[in-house]
């Protein structure tokens, strides 16, 4: 009964502050302090100065900042203009043409961003104006788009698997080598989708472009080796057992300001700005992270965690059955909150749920990373949205329209996952060396 009491107070208090736009950072401490105060004997002022310390001070928690660094720097590169070049002589002759650069392009940044909105940026900057000037339909110029920057939370480096990784205290490297197949799957799904368009739409179909002999196609590809340099040596180094992600997050910095200074698009304007906005995102992740270790460590001497386990175990869920609810679950969650906040906040309760059912932690990231990709696409809150309409002066709704395929195909993306759960675990399994 004390752990019912619990569970009331901490969702009252939480959407309460939640409500009062209180960052959510400090919202997840408030709740935290509430419960140690109402529930334990410890001394909340005690727990929160030593758990916020622990949760901020991880060394893995280092590559964050890091690779966040890394696609800042690249964001404000010629890069966008560099990949449509590079791309568009070898998509060309696919079915549905040049809307396949928003794949492939969204793709290629996310190996070397890890953000859902950087990618977004950076390739829509590239496609929207190529793509438009092509006559290719608008509704899937947005669509595809939408859908395909969602690849940013899941390709490795992704911000998303940093976080999930710190939560449950599982290695990076293992979780960011099981994002690989199941995000190439997933764009795989994306050009599908295109081709079918292509087929069933023909009279919506652009001009074909003109063709291009096969040295003019080696000679546009030039444009695209450094991204795919700086690519292989951050996830390959890590592949390989090199580097850990930590060390790769670091070189990957190294290359991104020498491309940078190669395409002469590095001033001290850039680079401040690059370095400031990495500043306020890590900084607010970093928050976040303190608030659900806090949150965490209350949760765990009320009780509750381990009480919902039970519960949970009590009603002889299958693992099917319990990841079907956790995708709605999740699906939901995320149409109010960014997919990082999603995670921290619902770790201290559902790892335990997942370790009872047994079900394998690092499939399970890569799971909740397809789940919050939809997340990122729903309204009313799909900040992937929000950045398009910044992008495109369309209203929300149109938008959201245009990427309900794409939201099905994650749906189918998710059967695949449980169908074929070595997708996500082979890769992790067949690594050389592990680090952190």
């Amino acid at each position: 009964m004390n752990e019912i009491y619990a569970t009331i107070l901490f969702l009252f208090v939480l959407f309460v502050l939640l409500g009062s736009s209180v960052w959510i950072g400090l919202a997840l401490m408030g709740v935290a302090w509430v419960g140690m105060e109402l529930f334990t004997s410890r001394p909340a002022g005690d727990a929160m100065i030593t758990t916020i310390w622990t949760g901020a001070s991880s060394w893995t928690l280092t590559a964050l900042p890091l690779f966040i660094w890394m696609g800042e720097i690249l964001y404000r590169t010629r890069l966008s203009q560099d990949m449509f070049r590079g791309l568009a002589p070898w998509l060309r002759w696919l079915p549905g043409g040049l809307l396949h650069t928003n794949i492939a392009g969204c793709t290629i940044f996310a190996a070397v961003s890890g953000s859902s909105a950087a990618t977004l940026t950076t390739v829509g900057k590239m496609s929207i104006p190529e793509l438009r000037s092509r006559g290719y339909p608008e509704y899937m110029i947005i669509g595809t788009l939408a859908g395909a920057a969602t690849l940013g939370l899941m390709i490795p480096p992704s911000l998303t698997l940093i976080v999930y990784g710190v939560s449950i205290n599982e290695s990076i490297t293992k979780l960011f080598m099981a994002g690989v197949l199941p995000g190439l799957v997933l764009a795989g799904l994306f050009m599908l989708y295109i081709i079918g368009w292509h087929y069933l739409r023909p009279n919506e179909r652009p001009a074909p472009e003109p063709s291009m002999s096969l040295g003019e196609m080696l000679n546009e590809s030039r444009f695209l080796i450094p991204v795919l340099a700086l690519v292989f040596v951050v996830i390959g180094s890590m592949y390989f057992g090199w580097a850990t992600a930590t060390e790769a997050a670091a070189v990957g910095v190294l290359g991104a300001l020498g491309l940078a200074a190669t395409q002469r698009s590095l001033s001290w304007k850039t680079f401040s700005a690059s370095l400031m906005g990495a500043t306020r995102t890590s900084a607010m992740i970093a928050l976040i992270l303190m608030g659900a270790s806090f949150l965490s460590l209350a949760m765990g001497f009320t009780g509750l965690p381990r009480a919902l386990a039970g519960w949970i175990d009590g009603m002889e869920l299958s693992a099917i059955t319990l990841i079907v609810a956790l995708t709605f679950f999740y699906v939901i969650l995320g149409m109010f909150l960014d997919g990082i906040s999603s995670v921290v906040l619902t770790m201290a309760i559902v790892e335990p749920m997942i370790r009872q059912a047994g079900i394998d932690v690092i499939w399970f990231g890569i799971f909740i990373v397809v789940v919050v990709e939809m997340a990122q696409v729903t309204p009313p809150i799909g900040f992937n949205l929000f950045v398009l309409q910044g992008m495109t002066k369309h209203e929300i709704s149109y938008i959201a329209k245009t990427a309900i395929p794409m939201v099905l195909l994650m749906v189918v993306m998710v059967v695949i996952l449980v169908v074929w759960p070595e997708l996500a675990t082979w890769l992790p399994d067949n690594i050389r060396r592990t680090p952190g």
